[in-house]
């Protein structure tokens, strides 16, 4: 029944999101098409339900061949990448609207684990692997939500090559809370999760989200004070 109702709940959700924000669409695509290489909309291959690939949306936001350059799909901080409208969109999540689509056509869920390129899904643990995706992928999740500014840890572990630390230190983590996620899905996790993010948003720093789900896994990455 859950599966039906969240169908339901994710069809109707991003018809409506997409009517409201339809209008604040135009100005964004204009500021794009005008700024960096002129594109609007990035299309890429990832993983998705179970497994098999799709093609997700976004607002463009980096150099069109970035996964070839720099350090690939990994984005650090100030990351001469990224374009110059680039760092707002994906600051305030605004660049990732644009998958309101892929939720309406039913290859992505407004809540599951985040969609991965196949070289970051390879960094995840063994046993993540076969199951994390048993589920929709999501705009928004719990690791999305943990991970909310990622971009830190690198600037934390300067010394170290962003891709080794991902692989080492992020992936494992990132990998069993979005298990965590796939063996606890329930509607009610959703709707918190749906609230976890927009008060990520606003309070970046904050640590809702442990706060809310006493069970995730343990935390393997320690903030510096």
């Amino acid at each position: 029944m859950y599966k039906y109702i969240k169908r339901f709940f994710d069809f109707i959700s991003s018809l409506i999101a997409i009517i409201i924000l339809s209008p604040f669409f135009i100005p964004i695509m204009i500021g794009l098409k005008l700024t960096g290489e002129g594109h609007i909309f990035y299309y890429q291959k990832r993983l998705g339900y179970k497994n098999n690939y799709f093609n997700i949306f976004k607002f463009a936001t980096m150099l069109k061949d970035s996964p070839n350059m720099g350090s690939g799909s990994i984005t650090v901080r100030n990351d001469p990448r990224i374009t110059p409208m680039g760092g707002f969109l994906r600051k305030t999540k605004i660049n990732e609207l644009p998958q309101l689509f892929n939720v309406l056509l039913g290859s992505m869920s407004v809540v599951g684990p985040r969609p991965l390129m196949q070289a970051d899904f390879d960094a995840y643990p063994k046993h993540v692997q076969p199951k994390v995706y048993d589920v929709k992928p999501g705009i928004t999740g719990i690791g999305s939500v943990v991970f909310r500014d990622e971009e830190k840890y690198f600037d934390e572990n300067l010394k170290e090559d962003p891709k080794v630390f991902y692989e080492r230190v992020i992936a494992p983590y990132k990998g069993e809370l979005e298990l965590w996620y796939a063996n606890n899905q329930s509607f009610w996790v959703d709707l918190k999760i749906i609230f976890i993010t927009f008060y990520s948003i606003l309070a970046p720093e904050s640590d809702i989200a442990t706060k809310a789900f006493k069970n995730l896994p343990e935390k393997m990455i320690h903030d510096k004070k």
